[in-house]
């Protein structure tokens, strides 16, 4: 987080420890606090409040970063209570000019597919999800690399199994307790057209294998295409900037065609399904020649009326 914050946080850290004497709690800490709560509310509250939870003590018992510690104590309490509490805000922390690019459309991908109705239907890999985007963002903030891979491979996936940006079903009204010190960024303000949707499907590493996460995407293209009068779909294959352009021309075009045959072996018919690849050309995430970059290795799905 930034200096100011930090110097806040420590500051209501030590008023907590001052006030425990009077607190319903037994412990002495915000942390402590969150380890003896009972959580009510939502599936995804009282998930969210665990994950909370695992992080805040990894925090103060093994990165002793207590301030940060805190912060995230506090947000898993809010959760515990019933409150919807939103992903880190990017300019709330000291991040370069790369790491911003990258962790901002993470951001805006995230609370797309919460405010879609993750919370709703898949409520703890929606909380995974937010945990680890925290987990990345604290991690980045920090330069720690073992810890921001493992972050941000983790956020991947559980995005990944919320169906990535569920753009075309319609937006779940937000609750009305949010935490309030934690601002939300702009948040679709209502269902999108069905050719601005858009859905993805991540792949591992010099895979083109769609996983389980993937075809949970699968699943909601074919019951969005059932829904809506599709004449085509387009499937564009997409890599890293690991290995030879010409490599990753093929590797994006097998990807695309096993996004292709699934949705075939979903009875989708092949004539209306159109695969091509772009390879490394057009990446989410601008890399360097030869970097391994998860958001990068995936396949985009959009429709044609």
């Amino acid at each position: 987080m930034t200096s100011f914050k930090k110097i806040a946080m420590a500051f209501v850290l030590v008023a907590a420890i001052g006030l425990s004497g009077c607190s319903k709690f037994k412990s002495k800490s915000e942390v402590e606090a969150l380890n003896e709560v009972q959580a009510v509310g939502s599936p995804f509250t009282q998930s969210l409040a665990t994950e909370y939870r695992s992080l805040a003590n990894i925090l103060q018992n093994n990165v002793m970063d207590y301030p940060d510690s805190l912060h995230f104590a506090r947000k898993g309490l809010a959760a515990a209570s019933g409150e919807v509490v939103l992903p880190e805000p990017i300019s709330d922390w000291n991040l370069q000019p790369p790491h911003i690019e990258e962790l901002a459309p993470a951001r805006a991908a995230l609370v797309a597919a919460l405010d879609r109705g993750g919370r709703e239907q898949m409520p703890q890999v929606a909380a995974v999800a937010q945990s680890r985007f925290d987990c990345w963002i604290e991690a980045q903030e920090r330069r720690w690399d073992k810890e921001v891979t493992t972050c941000k491979n983790q956020f991947m996936d559980a995005l990944n199994q919320l169906g990535a940006v569920v753009a075309a079903a319609p937006p779940v009204a937000p609750p009305s307790d949010v935490m309030a010190p934690v601002t939300a960024g702009e948040a679709p303000s209502g269902p999108m057209a069905v050719e601005d949707a858009k859905y993805l499907v991540f792949f591992d590493f010099d895979s083109s294998r769609v996983d389980q996460g993937g075809q949970s995407v699968v699943d909601s293209v074919v019951a969005e295409i059932r829904r809506q009068n599709i004449s085509s779909v387009n499937v564009v294959g997409h890599t890293d900037t690991s290995g030879a352009n010409d490599y990753n021309e093929r590797l994006g075009m097998r990807r695309a065609n096993a996004v292709k045959k699934a949705l075939e072996e979903r009875g989708i018919q092949a004539n209306i399904i159109n695969s091509e690849t772009r390879g490394e050309s057009q990446l989410m995430v601008p890399t360097p020649e030869g970097v391994r970059e998860p958001a990068n290795r995936r396949a985009e799905i959009t429709f044609v009326k």
